[in-house]
């Protein structure tokens, strides 16, 4: 297989850099799954832009900033927040419906960590309303390819064909998994895109669909790339508390419009632990609720927002509502039973904002990258956003790297290894699956210890030496892939976590609670083949 650009994951970063691409290249979008299986589609809030008369580009950068509580790149938020208004324009111009006011200007919704009105979105469903777009748009192109069930398994690097190979290393392509026949796929390409979203799967409790389970950060890793501050995994303060929700997700919109956090007694708590309260930066929300559960032993804490009335609420947030329907609760009349859970990755592949990394030809857009925007901790609605600004950035660099003179790839060979079936395998594949997620969420959760982190540490690296055999004797399955992808990424967030030595936005350890920007005021970069890499 080959083709120009080879893009790993088709959610909104993977799908706009293609669409962008399309005129000068020959695209291949690779879908783990079907093509509207993406972490963009369960996207609730929206999109963050300063576009109202009352708010700036300063505003939006401060917010920014102060949540990513002292790691932010100041060069690039400040890029990322100028360049917001036209990203939502071209949305608009590609064909996504915003929701609107009676004046017919966007209805601007708040979120947490926010100082004003500032994030578009489509009711209560904004990434399928952008996903269903840029998937209609793609589809226009004659250039543009979208395969479903292909998931990638490798990247190949000019080293791994031929360790003599002169110069800096390149990645080649990679080798992919077609999940209907079975095989095993050499794709070559002159740039391959990491589109490949987060790893909540990683944790046992996730707002993330099945499919989030860090490939593209630990394929990167790898091929050989630098990875940064994996140890600030946001934990989302609200969502459902069901035994059949599988962690549905109750949008930062719903504390954004008057939601009320309370205690199962009905006590509001949030005053006690920020002046926001409820609007207060989502690590501070999660953290809080995480403490008022272990303080009392309760399940869940309350999500109130019956004040506001069945009218409103069924308006604004008609998806939420249907879905809390259909788990028994109106929350025009009930408050909704949430716990925190996994959600959003601030780091990952370590990459410029037009998505270059430490890898030639190797390309990272949106979750999967790493680029200084967030920090410490992610501020609400500023993901989608960095995926359209990256994704823009990334086509020109894409242009660039397409028009260079290169000495011609070698080729790849083809995939050998793993002939035999062994008929304990799915059975082993599944127990450590479940393993590696209880033992992230109970010891690398939202509050931590050095001594739990080196148990976690053990831990992944006994289940890596199992897991390895397994990927070399045996058939590659798609679970058998995800397994050893989760385990990796486990084991670069235990190691990052061990290496900061502070509490920092969402990385909170009791052996070190407080803020150190004397020592830690800076990333923390992983490479392989280092002690602790």
């Amino acid at each position: 297989m080959e083709t120009d650009l080879l893009v790993i994951g088709g959610g909104i970063a993977g799908l706009t850099f293609a669409i962008k691409c399309a005129p000068f290249a020959r695209v291949a979008v690779l879908s783990k799954r079907e093509r509207t299986e993406t972490n963009t589609f369960y996207a609730q809030g929206g999109v963050a832009a300063a576009v109202a008369p009352d708010d700036s580009f300063e505003s939006h950068a401060r917010d920014t900033m102060a949540a990513g509580d002292g790691l932010c790149d100041p060069a690039v938020v400040g890029e990322v927040v100028r360049d917001a208004p036209r990203a939502v324009r071209e949305l608009e111009e590609w064909g996504v419906r915003f929701s609107a006011g009676p004046d017919g200007r966007p209805a601007l919704g708040r979120e947490g960590g926010h100082s004003a009105r500032r994030v578009l979105h489509a009711a209560d469903a904004t990434g399928r309303e952008i996903q269903e777009r840029l998937l209609e748009r793609a589809s226009a192109h004659a250039s543009i390819r979208v395969l479903e069930d292909k998931i990638a398994v490798n990247l190949v690097t000019a080293r791994k064909v031929d360790p003599a190979a002169p110069g800096p290393d390149r990645c080649l392509g990679a080798y992919v998994l077609d999940r209907a026949g079975g095989r095993i796929e050499p794709w070559r390409a002159r740039v391959t895109v990491l589109a490949t979203g987060g790893a909540g799967k990683v944790y046992l409790y996730t707002s993330n669909p099945d499919v989030a389970t860090g490939d593209g950060i630990a394929m990167a890793f790898r091929a050989g790339a630098e990875i940064a501050n994996m140890e600030f995994i946001q934990f989302h303060p609200t969502c459902l508390y069901h035994p059949q929700a599988k962690s549905f997700l109750v949008s930062e919109a719903v504390r954004g419009e008057g939601g009320v956090l309370r205690l199962p007694s009905g006590e509001p708590f949030m005053r006690r632990y920020h002046p926001d309260a409820e609007l207060a930066p989502r690590d501070v929300v999660a953290r809080a609720i995480d403490n008022e559960m272990k303080a009392r032993g309760a399940a869940h804490v309350l999500l109130d927002i019956t004040h506001r009335g069945r009218e409103f609420i069924a308006g604004r947030f008609p998806n939420i509502y249907e879905k809390c329907l259909s788990f028994g609760y109106d929350m025009a009349r009930d408050p909704l039973p949430v716990v925190p859970a996994a959600h959003y990755a601030c780091g990952g592949v370590r990459a410029a904002l037009d998505g270059r990394t430490s890898v030639g030809g190797l390309l990272a857009v949106g979750e999967t990258a790493c680029t200084g925007l967030h920090g410490a901790n992610r501020l609400a609605s500023n993901s989608l956003l960095e995926s359209l600004v990256m994704a823009d950035r990334a086509a020109r660099l894409a242009r660039d790297l397409l028009g260079e003179r290169a000495a011609p790839a070698p080729s790849i060979p083809p995939w050998t290894t793993g002939n035999a079936r062994d008929s304990d395998e799915m059975v082993v594949v599944s127990h450590n699956w479940d393993e590696v997620r209880r033992f992230m969420w109970d010891y690398v959760g939202i509050v931590r210890t050095d001594k739990r982190l080196r148990r976690a540490l053990n831990r992944v690296e006994n289940l890596q030496r199992e897991i390895l055999q397994y990927y070399w004797d045996f058939i590659i399955t798609a679970d058998l892939v995800e397994l050893r992808n989760i385990a990796t990424v486990a084991e670069l967030i235990i190691r990052s976590a061990l290496r900061r030595k502070e509490s920092r936005g969402l990385h909170h350890t009791l052996d070190y609670p407080r803020r150190d920007d004397a020592r830690f005021r800076r990333d923390t970069v992983l490479m392989p083949g280092e002690e602790g890499g």
